[in-house]
């Protein structure tokens, strides 16, 4: 099944398009892709390159615990979601240190900057753990996924829990055409330090089994893509748990899906090796609530992946 993944990769560097982007990075991409990962066959954790379960574990419940503020990921021991909040906090009149204008590509051609951006990126992240009161006011990402999915607002001042209430709506009425968590606000959208990429799920149930489809408007082929199939998986997996039903399928619907052009060699690496088989899952079965799991009551089993594969982040 790791097949899926890489043929994607290997066709965006084939035939994807050349585009400018946000980050001023440049990729390949294409527009409009489909994978499909039987989930009765495997977790689909690659194992072409090790991709860090742990950080994907973190990242999903802080999710699902409708958290946006990045001290409990720092908890963890988890850096995804560093630089969004540390770009807040340099533009802001708080801030006195260094010149930490456009960081994130400055970090990768200028090693003296980087070593100066890596220490007050460390300062940060520290005072976040340290520090309550700057952890509310710069740790915090907005409405990002944990707030739309668990806390929508609406006009009214009201806040909708679309998690909540579509287990709910599987439990109840599992043939429903409705059962869709949007992460995407075109109101909050401008506000947002990061709009969403992963906008929307629908959940489908038949023959005892749930499946989940994505739908991703910009992928990030090489760093993004594989957190995303083992994260949704996870989630179905978790969804799946509490409702009573088997794994069925992660559909994985992409529209901008692309590859930075500092990840190609990258890429093409790791299409040299020989994919293995895929790990299985073990949830604590006495949880009977998604809302409930804490980062020990999941573990992957039988992982056996190639050695990670260091890649630039564009932010």
């Amino acid at each position: 099944m790791e097949s899926e993944y890489l043929n994607l990769g290997k066709k965006v560097l084939e035939e994807g398009h050349e585009k400018t982007d946000r980050t001023g990075t440049g990729t390949k991409s294409l527009f409009g892709y489909q994978m499909r990962y039987d989930l009765q066959k495997g977790f689909p954790l690659l194992t072409t390159k090790r991709v860090p379960f742990s950080l994907i574990k973190s990242e999903l419940l802080w999710f699902i615990k409708g958290n946006t503020n990045i001290q409990y990921l720092l908890q963890h021991n988890n850096h995804i979601w560093d630089e969004w909040a540390f770009e807040r906090f340099v533009k802001s009149d708080d801030y006195s240190g260094p010149d930490m204008t456009d960081f994130g590509r400055k970090a990768l051609t200028d090693s003296d900057f980087n070593a100066v951006y890596q220490g007050e990126k460390e300062t940060f992240c520290n005072r976040i753990l340290e520090d309550e009161a700057f952890a509310a006011k710069y740790g915090e990402l907005g409405n990002v996924y944990g707030a739309q999915w668990r806390k929508w607002k609406t006009t009214q001042g009201e806040t909708i829990d679309q998690l909540k209430e579509v287990i709910q709506q599987i439990k109840t009425t599992p043939d429903s055409r409705r059962l869709i968590v949007s992460a995407w606000n075109p109101e909050d959208v401008p506000n947002m330090a990061l709009p969403p990429c992963h906008t929307l799920f629908q959940f489908y149930v038949a023959d005892g089994k749930l499946s989940c489809q994505l739908y991703q408007r910009s992928a990030d082929i090489f760093l993004g893509v594989p957190f995303n199939i083992a994260s949704y998986a996870l989630l179905t997996h978790l969804v799946a748990h509490e409702v009573g039903l088997e794994v069925g399928e992660f559909v994985h619907t992409l529209g901008d899906a692309h590859l930075y052009s500092n990840h190609f060699e990258q890429m093409k690496k790791q299409l040299a090796r020989d994919a293995r088989d895929f790990p299985t899952i073990a949830l604590n079965e006495s949880k009977t609530s998604i809302f409930d799991f804490e980062m020990d009551d999941i573990q992957i089993k039988g992982y056996d992946p190639h050695p990670g594969i260091k890649a630039p982040i564009a932010v």
